[in-house]
């Protein structure tokens, strides 16, 4: 197996980036990347006409597993119908296909905020309690943290690209797990 180089994160963002904006065109939807400074999207999508619009956020990382994306507290209250994070996880080669995740704001809201409570409840090393911070983990499996989303849990959301399509068609998809 090669050796991974360690990748630029402002780099890997932007892959990440156009990965989704491609994925989006894909399927028919105009994408274009919000410009910088825009506060919670880094993609705007319409449908063909432009008559409505919803926004992506996107999250990258390489070779996920068992780890998650890094949130901060503030993705806490980000709770918009038409607000969706595309979560990228780019695999250590990279000739492999990215994986994506695309999940409602308030879904990604609801589950940091939950399991970010529970963090703080639990003892850290030496029975110390956990200090708060600002950062939040976004992740697959929060069985850990004594939580309902175990492995598995994100699993309708992957490659759920018609939640966008859907919003930005000006209806709102059903959440898979709503």
């Amino acid at each position: 197996m090669a050796t991974v180089e360690r990748v630029n994160t402002t780099i890997l963002g932007a892959a990440a980036e156009h990965y989704v904006m491609c994925q989006l065109l894909r399927r028919g939807l105009i994408a274009a990347l919000a410009p910088a400074g825009v506060p919670d999207a880094d993609i705007i999508v319409s449908n063909r006409l432009g008559s409505s619009l919803a926004a992506v956020q996107v999250k990258a990382r390489i070779n996920v597993g068992t780890g998650g994306w890094v949130l901060k507290a503030k993705h806490e209250t980000i709770r918009r119908a038409l607000l969706f994070y595309a979560f990228v996880d780019f695999d250590d080669a990279p000739a492999a296909a990215p994986r994506c995740w695309i999940v409602p704001s308030a879904t990604v809201a609801e589950a940091i905020t939950e399991s970010h409570a529970a963090w703080l409840t639990t003892p850290g090393r030496n029975g110390q309690a956990h200090r708060d911070t600002e950062m939040r983990s976004f992740m697959h499996d929060y069985s850990r943290q004594g939580l309902g989303r175990s492995r598995g849990w994100l699993d309708p959301y992957r490659e759920a690209w018609h939640l966008v399509a859907a919003a930005s068609d000006g209806t709102v998809a059903q959440d898979p797990l709503a």
